[in-house]
């Protein structure tokens, strides 16, 4: 293993360990369950958007690998104070990185932080662990349903 994924892999562990925004927020104005019945996985994610559209808070609250709680965590403390569509964006980049072979450049540079995680795309089965937040912020942001769960079978 080379040092930059050994480096890598202490930072999934951290965010596993001491999970960034790990709580509910009261009075969410978007909302939405993510449950990966396959592994057990199973978060809820809550956001305060304000009238123009930023995320003024994040949280999310479950249980489920360190994969899965990991991504929830990053994903956290990326999108507080982005716009919608920044934070869409940032999911469609994140689901680009760890499913795509090839990813340009472009990609891996949107990506930032989230580099951490390309590994995940050799172990299919844990691409949908990594995922999990994400589905369920992109249900969040974009439906009108304040209730539903996102499944990822």
């Amino acid at each position: 293993m080379s040092n930059l994924d050994e480096l890598y892999q202490e930072v999934i562990l951290d965010h596993n360990r001491n999970p960034r925004n790990f709580r509910t927020i009261e009075g969410a104005t978007n909302y939405a369950h993510g449950k990966n019945p396959l592994c057990g996985d199973d978060y809820e994610v809550y956001f305060n958007i304000d009238a123009n559209g930023i995320i003024q808070d994040v949280g999310f609250q479950g249980a489920g690998c360190a994969i899965s709680k990991s991504s929830a965590s990053v994903m956290t403390t990326l999108v507080k104070q982005k716009t919608l569509a920044e934070a869409l964006e940032l999911a469609k980049t994140f689901h680009l990185l760890v499913t795509q072979d090839e990813v340009a450049a472009e990609i891996k540079t949107k990506a930032g932080k989230l580099k951490i995680f390309e590994g995940v795309k050799k172990f299919p089965v844990r691409v949908k662990c990594a995922m999990l937040a994400w589905r369920a912020l992109e249900d969040a942001l974009t439906s009108k349903d304040a209730t539903h769960v996102v499944s990822t079978e």
